[in-house]
C-alpha cells in the first residue's frame, strides 16, 4: 500500500486529489495537507475586492468533500520537509510519512522585496480571498474619499492577467458609482510593453490591450521599476530597453493594488536541492523533482525559466488548464510508478485564460504556453464576461463533487474554437 501525500489543496492540489482517487484503488492511501481548512477559487478574487462577489461565494471548507471520496485531510501548515527521510512535520509538531509527496502548494508573495508594498504597508493585493476583502474595505474607504488609483505589476511578478482584470473591473465599477471622473487610473507595469503577460504577448494582446487602456482613459507605464512605496505616494524607475533608467516617477494614489513576484514557500525552499533559488521546485519532463524521485510537483511552485529576458525582471505565468496537464501527468506517473512502470507521461502545457474586463473580457489561447506556439491568439468580447462567471460556478461545483464536467469543458472549447485539447 502507498501513501500519497499531498501538499496544498488549490486549483493542482484539489484535482490531484480528486484523480489519484479515482485512478488508484482504495489500498493506497492519500492524504491532503493545507494550511488552512477551506478552499478558495483565487480567479474570482477581483471581483471580491470591489465588493462584487463575497467570501462564501467563492469559498468552501474542504474536509467533508475530500471524506466523502475517501481522501483524509489535515489541515496544517508544514514547516519542514524531510525529503531524504520521507517525512512532513506539521505545524503542530506530528509527523507524517509518505510515499509520494505532490507539491502544489502555490507560491510565496514576495511583498518584502519592494520596502513599503503589501497588505500590511501601503499597497493592496488580491493574491488570496483574506487580501481581497481587506482591499475591499480599503477601496469603500477610498470611495469617501476618491483619488488617483494606481493598479499593476511589481519587479519580478509573473501572474499579469489579474492586474488588467483589475484595472478593468475597478474602471467599470467607479463609472457605475459615477465616480471614474475623480480617479485618474495609472497601470504600472515591469511588463517591457502593454499585453507581454510574462509570455512574450499572445497573438495580438499588446495592440488590444493597449486600445482597451486607451479607450478607458487608463495611463500606463511599462518597464517599471517600483523601488519603494509610502503612504499615499509609489516611487517608480521606468527603464529603457536597455535597462538604464528613462524617468523617475513619485506618483501619487489614494488607492493601489500591485500584484507581487513570487517565491517558493518556506519549507520548500528549504529542501537542499529540490529547488532554485527563488524556491521553486526543479522538475523534469515528467513533474518530478531533479533530485528526488518520489516527489512531484506543479501549478505556480514549479520553476520555469522566463520567456525572454526583459530590462525589468518578469516570470513566465502557470495558468488553470496549464496546472491541470501538470496534474493528470503526475497522476498517470505515479499509478505506473506503483504498478512497476516507468513514469512517461507528460503535461501539455496548453494555456487557457478568461479574463473579466467588468461588462466584457479578454481571452487567449497559447498551445502550448511557452512559445513558439501551434495555436497563438488573444480575443475580446461579452462572451468572455459571461463564460468566466459560468466557469467560476463550474470550476467551484468542480472542486466540491470531485469530477469533470465534459459537456461545460466542450463547450466553451467551442467557444475558443477548439475542438480538443488534450491533458497529456
Amino acid at each position: 500500500m502507498a501513501h500519497i501525500v499531498i501538499l496544498g489543496a488549490g486549483t493542482g492540489g484539489m484535482p490531484a486529489a480528486y484523480e489519484l482517487r479515482e485512478k488508484l484503488d482504495k489500498t493506497h492511501r492519500i492524504t491532503v495537507v493545507n494550511a488552512v481548512d477551506y478552499f478558495q477559487f483565487v480567479p474570482s478574487n477581483p471581483w471580491v475586492a470591489v465588493g462584487w462577489r463575497e467570501r462564501d461565494a467563492i469559498t468552501f471548507p474542504i474536509r467533508p468533500h475530500l471524506e466523502k471520496k475517501g481522501i483524509d485531510f489535515i489541515a496544517q501548515r508544514v514547516v519542514r520537509i524531510d525529503a531524504d527521510g520521507s517525512e512532513l512535520e506539521l505545524q503542530d509538531g506530528r509527523k507524517l510519512g509518505y510515499d509520494y509527496l505532490v507539491i502544489t502548494t502555490g507560491p510565496k508573495l514576495a511583498f518584502d522585496e519592494v520596502p513599503g508594498a503589501g497588505p500590511e504597508e501601503h499597497t493592496q493585493s488580491i493574491c488570496v480571498v483574506d487580501h481581497a476583502e481587506r482591499t475591499q474595505a480599503h477601496y469603500q474607504q477610498f470611495l469617501r474619499n476618491p483619488g488617483p488609483a494606481i493598479v499593476g505589476a511589481m519587479p519580478g511578478a509573473s501572474c499579469f492577467g489579474p492586474a488588467y482584470e483589475f484595472a478593468f473591473i475597478l474602471n467599470t465599477d467607479l463609472k457605475r458609482r459615477r465616480l471614474r471622473n475623480k480617479v485618474p487610473i495609472t497601470y504600472v507595469t515591469s511588463e517591457p510593453y502593454i499585453g507581454h503577460l510574462g509570455l512574450g504577448g499572445v497573438g495580438d494582446s499588446k495592440s488590444m490591450l493597449e486600445s482597451e487602456l486607451r479607450s478607458h482613459d487608463i495611463k500606463w507605464i511599462c518597464n517599471a521599476k517600483v523601488t519603494k512605496v509610502e503612504a499615499g505616494r509609489m516611487f517608480v524607475d521606468e527603464l529603457d530597453e536597455a535597462g538604464a533608467v528613462k524617468k523617475q516617477h513619485a506618483l501619487p494614489f489614494g488607492f493601489s493594488m500591485m500584484l507581487p513576484a513570487f517565491k517558493g514557500v518556506d519549507a520548500v525552499a528549504a529542501v537542499d536541492g529540490l529547488c532554485n533559488p527563488r524556491g521553486f521546485v526543479l522538475i523534469d519532463e515528467y513533474q518530478r523533482s531533479k533530485k528526488y524521485r518520489n516527489i512531484f510537483s506543479a501549478g505556480v511552485c514549479v520553476a520555469i525559466p522566463p520567456v525572454e529576458v526583459t530590462p525589468v525582471a518578469t516570470g513566465a505565468p502557470k495558468t488553470g488548464y496549464m496546472i491541470e496537464t501538470m496534474v493528470t501527468a503526475i497522476v498517470h506517473n505515479i499509478a505506473a510508478e506503483i504498478a512497476g512502470q516507468p513514469a512517461d507521461a507528460k503535461g501539455t502545457w496548453n494555456a487557457i485564460c478568461l479574463a473579466d474586463m467588468g461588462d466584457t473580457g479578454a481571452a487567449f489561447v497559447a498551445l502550448p504556453q511557452i512559445p513558439p506556439r501551434n495555436v497563438n491568439w488573444f480575443k475580446k468580447g461579452k462572451w468572455v464576461h459571461l463564460a468566466k462567471i459560468a466557469f467560476e460556478k463550474y470550476f467551484i461545483r468542480k472542486m466540491k463533487n470531485g469530477g469533470s464536467d465534459p459537456v461545460y469543458e466542450k463547450y466553451v472549447l467551442k467557444l475558443l474554437g477548439i475542438e480538443k485539447l488534450e491533458r497529456t
